[in-house]
């Protein structure tokens, strides 16, 4: 089946959310899905290619190795009822349903006919009353969206569904502070932006090793800077060098020969991808971060690339550094606006990532919008087809290119 070709023309949208441990590691992903004339998320059977759908949303490299986590896919009623799920793998699958709040017999029996195929089920969008006890005792995972409750409501809510034994998932956490006081609740999986935002502690300073850092990103991204001044940059910093060539040889480049000096990946790449990768690799040094987020910033600067090559916007570059750069700040764990008043940037990047301004500023809006799976945000004229072809092809790339960037 062509992931591009859909009945009746209509385009198919997917993106993916992480799901974490308490470590902030990614342990599943939940596919979000919409035809782009649908008015909400949820799977149409029809549309889903299974192994190839959950191969290209699921795998991920993980520390250099490539790995296929868990897809959470939400099914709507009238799927569930239908009975019409394609077949999918089920060690890859855990179906997340939503059964509304008044589930009857024939949802019940339709919820049944799944774990009974083998499939696991999360339930989602219940405030505990016994009328869900029959799907409770189906279920392998139970998702609370912490948003939706005061703390003394969502403790009483784990306590009456505790008995049933099931994982508790906490959806919708924006802040660590939430993080951590889910993990003490007892919560063993984690859902929301916390990541894409900074942990400030107060009085907290940026280290020399951040500092050493945006100094190094400075000068990469100096106006100035020659592909020599750039080659004699990169080579005082061993490990930068060894990785940046890495990149270049790898198959997110597939070139012809190999490539063995930062002036040949000059020649060759030319200096403006020389310059971001050498950025990248300087922002992911700090090791102290969960790599989905190194992971996320790359996908979304390789989507605002492709999204501004497809429509032929000049210096698509640009918007790679914009979509990477509009999440330092989390990695710096320090505010944006500070960020942004250290890192010397063109002011039309600089004003993209405060205020979405600028042709770069509009690509980056949409393609946040985009892989948040906010599709109701995106201008009724976007290219569907674009997006969807950029999204899907920056998460294979960025796979790709995080096995290189990973040192042997």
């Amino acid at each position: 089946m062509d992931m591009d070709s859909k009945p009746g023309g209509q385009q198919m949208l997917m993106a993916r959310q992480p799901i974490f441990d308490q470590h902030q590691k990614v342990v599943a992903y939940e596919l979000l899905y919409r035809l782009e004339d649908s008015p909400a998320p949820g799977v149409a059977g029809a549309e889903l290619s299974g192994e190839m759908i959950l191969s290209v949303y699921t795998s991920i490299s993980d520390a250099g190795a490539v790995r296929r986590v868990p897809a959470f896919l939400p099914v709507g009623r009238e799927l569930l009822l239908s009975g019409a799920l394609p077949e999918l793998p089920l060690k890859q699958v855990v179906i997340e349903l939503d059964p509304g709040p008044k589930p009857d017999a024939d949802y019940d029996r339709a919820a049944l006919r799944l774990m009974k195929e083998g499939y696991r089920i999360c339930l989602r969008g219940l405030s505990y009353n016994p009328r869900y006890d029959n799907l409770l005792k189906m279920a392998q995972i139970v998702k609370l969206d912490v948003r939706e409750f005061s703390e003394s409501a969502l403790a009483g809510q784990l306590e009456s569904i505790r008995p049933f034994k099931v994982a508790f998932l906490a959806e919708g956490i924006d802040e660590f502070s939430q993080l951590e006081r889910c993990i003490d609740m007892g919560f063993k999986l984690y859902q929301g932006g916390f990541l894409s935002k900074p942990k400030l502690v107060e009085g907290r300073r940026v280290s020399a090793n951040q500092v050493t850092m945006m100094q190094l990103i400075q000068e990469l991204q100096s106006p100035v800077a020659t592909p020599e001044k750039l080659e004699a940059l990169i080579l005082r910093d061993p490990v930068l060098t060894f990785k940046l060539l890495r990149i270049v040889n790898s198959a997110a480049y597939s070139l012809v020969r190999k490539v063995d000096s930062i002036a040949q990946a000059v020649v060759l790449l030319g200096l403006e991808q020389v310059r971001k990768w050498a950025t990248l690799i300087a922002m992911s040094a700090n090791g102290d971060k969960p790599e989905e987020l190194s992971r996320l910033l790359l996908i979304r600067g390789r989507m605002c690339e492709r999204v501004a090559e497809g429509l032929k916007q000049p210096n698509a570059p640009s918007y790679f550094i914009a979509g990477m750069m509009s999440g330092l700040h989390a990695m710096l764990d320090i505010r944006q606006d500070a960020m942004l008043d250290q890192v010397p940037l063109g002011e039309d990047i600089k004003d993209a990532i405060r205020a979405g301004s600028g042709p770069i500023g509009a690509v980056l809006a949409n393609v946040i919008h985009y892989e948040s799976g906010d599709w109701h945000l995106l201008p009724p004229d976007f290219d569907a087809n674009l997006y969807e072809r950029a999204y899907r092809e920056s998460l294979k790339w960025t796979q790709e290119s995080m096995q290189a960037m990973h040192e042997e």
